[in-house]
């Protein structure tokens, strides 16, 4: 049974999802539609992906409700102006064939990019916000600082921070900054694009549990209160990615897990403060 999150708008989120990152567009429909037949029911994409048409063709042939299926996009770096932000969100609405998401984020805060202002941005999604075509509001890869700047100015929490965290960063200060404000932790790389399923560490815990590196490493995320959304296409991977919930660790593996982060050093994508790709 896959646990669910209440987000502050008061609508829940399934804690593991299914991310359809590098996922090319040819492939798409297929990956999608095998995570929804083992019964995932939380699907991750983004504009930058350019595989929204074939997410929303794979739930439309699903035959589950809509209603089902808690659906995430996010904003290209290329939209944040008002009026291309508020274009390219109905053209995702028409790719996914649906009339709303139930998550939108900014993609990325872009602080050296449009005068540093993704405020005016945030101020766009609160649109969306209030005539419900998205049901919830959040950002990605924000800071602390970059949140500030929202709660500051906006008159919206963002419901969701989705950031990099792994076993070899664990993005503590981000994370506690977030649970403060009241706002969802997403980890997108949770497996640290793989790297930290060779780890000895996470071996050795698999080893003992019966249970496979990736199986380990996701239970930690969940069991720290994070959602997870992990990619993969391979069909035997996508249905134990979903066998998390009761993996045996103990506090001690939790611990031991959590020990494995190096700081900056274990970043693996971009830092957000220098990002800055259109």
């Amino acid at each position: 049974m896959i646990t669910e999150l209440t987000m502050n708008t008061g609508h829940s989120m399934p804690q593991l999802g299914y991310g359809t990152y590098k996922i090319t567009p040819a492939d798409t429909v297929e990956a999608v539609t095998l995570a929804l037949e083992a019964g995932y029911r939380h699907i991750d994409t983004a504009q930058m992906y350019g595989n929204e048409a074939e997410v929303g063709r794979a739930i439309a042939e699903s035959g589950i409700p809509r209603r089902e299926i808690f659906l995430t996009t996010k904003l290209n770096n290329t939209n944040h102006e008002p009026a291309a932000a508020r274009q390219s969100f109905a053209t995702s609405l028409e790719d996914l064939q649906t009339d709303y998401v139930d998550l939108f984020l900014i993609h990325w805060p872009l602080p050296t990019l449009y005068g540093g202002d993704y405020l005016s941005t945030w101020k766009v999604l609160e649109e969306f916000f209030a005539d419900g075509r998205s049901k919830s509001i959040g950002v990605s890869n924000f800071l602390p600082e970059h949140i500030g700047v929202l709660l500051e100015g906006g008159d919206v929490v963002p419901a969701v921070n989705q950031i990099e965290i792994h076993p070899y960063f664990t993005n503590d200060e981000s994370r506690r900054k977030n649970a403060e404000a009241g706002i969802v932790t997403q980890a997108w790389s949770p497996l640290g694009r793989g790297a930290v399923l060779t780890d000895p560490v996470i071996t050795k815990i698999a080893e003992r549990v019966g249970a496979t590196p990736a199986q380990v490493v996701l239970s930690w995320h969940v069991n720290r209160g994070d959602v997870v959304i992990p990619k993969s296409v391979t069909p035997e991977r996508i249905v134990s990615n979903m066998d998390i919930f009761d993996v045996p660790l103990t506090a001690q593996d939790y611990e031991n897990i959590t020990a494995l982060n190096r700081g900056e050093e274990g970043r693996q994508g971009s830092n957000p403060r220098t990002m800055n790709r259109l």
